[in-house]
């Protein structure tokens, strides 16, 4: 099951090759929709999840998953690059979920139903699995669940996520090998946390 993460990481950075979005800003500043639709199917599940961890809502989630893009659709001209096109779409993700959290009052907890629209579509990844990784995934603190969903969903190196939650990278470092130490022992049966 650990393999798992590793291995969304290891897709995710494929998919979210730095390069490729860098062109794909730089298209999207010159005006070309098709080059906003193929950086949202490219990026879309890894600016839903790191949303989701801060709203626990998955309604508001996909809002601001839509408003992510309509603000990279405006302001890419102000795109500079540095080699962390990731870092920059999910900054702007990060402002946006933390106004949007300013303006709630409370904060809900994901429905059975609000998981499920999260799951990765990965043939390895059984509703079994999915169920399981559930329950072990919401027995780590906040600030672990957003460390593994940005290394494994966004793909982003424990650098980036250093800066984007403006940690420290031992204290990122840490979080994220103590969350892994967690979940093997949520999934091989230990309750011995």
């Amino acid at each position: 099951m650990i393999l798992i993460w590793e291995a969304m990481a290891a897709e995710a950075r494929l998919v979210q090759e730095p390069d490729i979005l860098d062109s794909l800003l730089k298209r999207v500043a010159a005006g070309e929709q098709e080059a906003l639709s193929d950086l949202y199917s490219r990026t879309r599940v890894a600016v839903y999840g790191f949303s989701l961890s801060y709203l626990k809502n998955g309604h508001d989630a996909e809002d601001i998953t839509q408003d992510t893009f309509v603000q990279i659709w405006n302001h890419s001209s102000h795109y500079v690059s540095q080699g962390k096109p990731m870092a920059w779409i999910l900054t702007i993700a990060r402002n946006l979920s933390l106004e949007k959290l300013r303006k709630q009052s409370r904060i809900q907890g994901l429905s059975d139903n609000q998981w499920e629209s999260f799951s990765i579509e990965n043939p390895a990844f059984t509703t079994e699995d999915r169920v399981v990784l559930h329950a072990a995934f919401y027995s780590l603190s906040e600030e672990e669940q957003r460390v593994l969903l940005l290394h494994a969903v966004a793909g982003l190196k424990h650098r980036e996520i250093a800066q984007i939650l403006d940690l420290a990278l031992p204290t990122v470092l840490s979080k994220y090998h103590r969350a892994l130490k967690k979940l093997r022992l949520i999934l091989e049966g230990d309750d011995a946390l």
